[in-house]
């Protein structure tokens, strides 16, 4: 990457305005959903609100229900609104055991979670990524169902290197997609800041 040719810097204007909007959005679901845990796979099915969770940008399609990623049933589950049952025993799982779960299947369940929720609470749409270490996609407020994602989300762990190589390639792909890219990274505090990364024309 040449010197003065991408530039990093906070990304307030997304993230500044609305813990309120985000309750309010969060604020629809009333009841609990039941939902079943098999594997590393966590299902609603009818009679629960699928079309409801599906609305709100929550899981995808699977026969009549829809499967939530572990993050998703994280989330909900920490806001109370989800009950997660074991497929096989029945018995009813809780946040640390579904944590536990995630990280048996990915190393970084933790910070991944951690960004998942500070959007969601900030009140954005969260869908899974794809391609290039892309963690998340995220709509606009509002946007949702109408509109494509507008960013596209890189996150990572204070202090963990990642090489100017890997930066460059998701900021391309990015661009391709016209969508902004952002870095979502969780400090030795606990808190997520986010940067944007975008490249300019030196003068």
């Amino acid at each position: 990457m040449e010197a003065g040719k991408y530039s990093v810097q906070r990304w307030l204007r997304a993230v500044g305005k609305a813990e309120e909007e985000g309750a309010e959005a969060e604020a629809e679901v009333k009841e609990r959903i039941k939902a079943t845990l098999r594997e590393d796979r966590v299902t609603v099915l009818p009679p629960e609100d699928v079309e409801g969770l599906s609305a709100r940008g929550y899981g995808v399609p699977e026969g009549d229900g829809v499967a939530l990623t572990l993050y998703e049933a994280l989330y909900l589950l920490g806001n109370g609104d989800l009950e997660v049952v074991d497929g096989a025993s029945g018995v009813a799982v809780g946040f640390q055991d579904l944590l536990r779960r995630f990280r048996s299947v990915d190393r970084d369940a933790w910070v991944r979670y951690l960004i998942y929720r500070d959007l969601r609470k900030r009140g954005y749409v969260v869908r899974e990524g794809f391609g290039l270490g892309i963690d998340f996609r995220v709509y606009d407020r509002g946007g949702y169902g109408e509109e494509t994602a507008k960013y596209l989300i890189l996150g990572l762990r204070e202090g963990r290197p990642v090489s100017v190589d890997e930066l460059v390639r998701a900021l391309r792909h990015a661009m391709s997609l016209k969508k902004g890219l952002v870095l979502a990274v969780l400090d030795r505090r606990g808190e997520i800041v986010h940067y944007s990364l975008s490249e300019f024309a030196p003068g």
